[in-house]
């Protein structure tokens, strides 16, 4: 099985975007946080959340199938790739059906949108609480590419209250807050 190397490697020759790498990285810390919680396997789920959007760039016409097939040619997981094709059930068809696919779906917009929160906050992530996100969340204008739709569907397959969903997420993206750029000392600057 390819592992998280293979995959930074893959996702460095296909996303140019930094923000979107960016993306891509904080869906996989926030799907690995909760692979963590429910003692799943942590490198399966975050290999999941780190390529869920690999083809989004250069295919966006045929996303996530074109990032799917190639996926699959090179050994990775049927499970990393149903919840890839479920984390766009509207276009794929495949709806999610695991934890893993859930979990995805869930992650996926809401953390593009406590990602863009810690930015505009003079604080970043380091005292984050749910009461800003969902306040953010409200505000159609803020981080309008965040579909609230696709953030109250995500809390509902995942059977949690939006507060916790948004603590577990922010938890996620507090691990790796340094490699995002969303420490307060980041921001700030």
């Amino acid at each position: 099985m390819p592992d998280r190397s293979d995959a930074v490697a893959l996702l460095e020759e296909w996303v140019e975007n930094e923000g979107l790498r960016k993306h891509m990285y904080s869906v996989e810390a926030a799907v690995r946080h909760y692979a963590r919680m429910r003692g799943e396997d942590e490198d399966l789920w975050g290999l999941a959340g780190l390529l869920h959007d690999l083809d989004w760039e250069k295919h966006p016409e045929n996303h996530p199938l074109t990032a799917v097939d190639h996926l699959r040619g090179l050994g990775y997981p049927e499970e990393v790739l149903q919840a890839i094709l479920a984390h766009r059930s509207e276009f794929t068809g495949v709806k999610p059906t695991s934890d893993l696919d859930k979990v995805l779906v869930a992650c996926d917009e809401l953390s593009g949108l406590v990602f863009a929160t810690c930015l505009v906050r003079p604080t970043g992530v380091d005292d984050l609480k749910p009461k800003s996100v969902t306040k953010k969340l409200k505000d159609k204008q803020f981080a309008a590419g965040v579909s609230r739709d696709e953030v109250q569907r995500g809390v509902e397959l995942i059977g949690l209250e939006r507060a916790e969903h948004i603590q577990n997420v922010i938890d996620g993206l507090r691990g790796i807050a340094g490699e995002l750029g969303i420490r307060g000392e980041d921001v700030s600057r």
